[in-house]
């Protein structure tokens, strides 16, 4: 019988379905690079599943199943738009052609130089600037930058595709700082304000969430663990402090929960776990998966929570003690007293459900697992210098080693 995999069952399923999802377009590795394990192992997953699943004989099924998900997500679009306010669609409330709104003469404003340039043949330099009542020298300064002018704007132009490829990759969830980070991690040597000047121009925005209402359903009768944090969300060494949290996710007419649990040096996800329920079990889930991406030896780790019934259960602190990890947790009522994982949401819902609605639970699991698994290795973390967590547990740990063996 073959040594049992440390990675649990849902991480495993949520890994091939996210391969699957490709459709044969990336390779194994390219796929398991994000996901945090080698090539073989998610081939040897996936080679798993299909042996458990006999997929040669279910093609069938699947493929019906595809057919009813897409059915399904037309129809919960076509619902969204019949439910639009009048007015809102496309080219709704454009003014008509020679309407009030617009005045002959209006459309183009010629730029007074332009202007001087294009009639100077017919009534000469000093006449047009004496009508226009500008400086000639004014003029030439503006006729002797004109080369200058055309390399900016040939540079503006060719930063501004570049622009729209780092937002385009991240599926449009980056901002001014992150798209700059970006560029400067590729070695683009470029001032943040230039960037930020642009994406104005051209309108290229990251997202926004409105904040949304609290979740957390406390249990009064259940003895509360003391506060270890203080809202001190920061930490000198990796596996210090852990925080977690449960968010919920509308898919189709009911909902998906999600548990994690952060670790709050390096901001990376450590555990997570998805289901369509609330109890303890899902919280218990996200920690194991934490303390097995950590190697099983997490004795002294400080974790964080509200006091949301699940955390405060019998069950959960006593697979808490299990693993010598110390419980902490905020006030009631108070979610400042675990910002952390509520600014962690707020990514993830913002990047994630941006003006869309999940319409199957398998369709949600799969686009919040590959969320999760890009925000670990790929997205950059302002509070890290604009690192990804994984890079900059390399970065702490490489600097660990050099600091011992010195």
């Amino acid at each position: 019988m073959g040594r049992k995999s440390p990675y649990p069952e849902e991480f495993r399923n949520d890994a091939v379905a996210l391969y699957r999802a490709a459709g044969g377009k990336r390779t194994y590795a390219a796929v398991a690079a994000d996901v945090g394990v080698t090539g073989e192992t998610l081939r040897s997953w996936v080679r798993q599943a299909d042996e458990h699943a006999g997929r040669h004989h279910g093609r069938g099924d699947q493929t019906a199943q595809s057919g009813d998900e897409e059915l399904a997500r037309l129809r919960a679009e076509i619902g969204r738009l019949r439910k639009a306010e009048k007015g809102v669609g496309a080219r709704a409330g454009d003014p008509a052609p020679g309407g009030g709104l617009f005045r002959a003469g209006d459309e183009v404003k010629t730029r007074r130089w332009d202007f001087v340039s294009t009639h100077a043949g017919t009534f000469g330099v000093q006449r047009m600037c004496r009508v226009l009542q500008v400086s000639r020298s004014g003029y030439y300064r503006w006729v002797a930058g004109a080369k200058a002018r055309a390399e900016r704007r040939a540079a503006d132009e060719a930063l501004v595709a570049e622009i729209r490829e780092v937002h385009t990759v991240h599926k449009g969830t980056y901002g001014v700082r992150r798209v700059h980070a970006e560029l400067r991690g590729f070695g683009h040597a470029v001032n943040r304000k230039r960037v930020e000047r642009l994406m104005r121009l051209h309108r290229i925005e990251g997202r926004h969430l409105r904040r949304r209402k609290r979740t957390t359903v406390p249990d009064r009768l259940a003895p509360p663990a003391p506060d270890l944090v203080q809202r001190a969300f920061t930490a000198v060494d990796l596996d210090e402090k852990w925080c977690g949290d449960i968010t919920y996710v509308q898919v189709g007419g009911s909902w998906m929960y999600l548990a994690c649990v952060l670790d709050i040096c390096s901001r990376r996800v450590l555990g997570w776990s998805m289901a369509s329920h609330m109890r303890t079990e899902l919280v218990i889930d996200a920690l194991n998966m934490a303390v097995a991406t950590r190697g099983g030896s997490v004795t002294g780790v400080i974790f964080h929570a509200d006091r949301g019934a699940q955390y405060t259960a019998a069950a959960f602190a006593q697979v808490c003690g299990g693993y010598g990890i110390r419980r902490s947790m905020g006030r009631v009522g108070s979610s400042y007293d675990n910002a952390l994982a509520e600014s962690f949401w707020q990514g993830l819902k913002r990047e994630t459900m941006h003006q869309r609605l999940f319409v199957t639970m398998r369709q949600a699991r799969l686009e919040i697992f590959q969320w999760l698994t890009y925000y670990n290795a790929r997205r950059r973390h302002s509070a890290l210098n604009y690192l990804s967590p994984v890079e900059f547990e390399q970065q702490h740990l490489q600097a660990a080693k050099i600091a011992i063996a010195a």
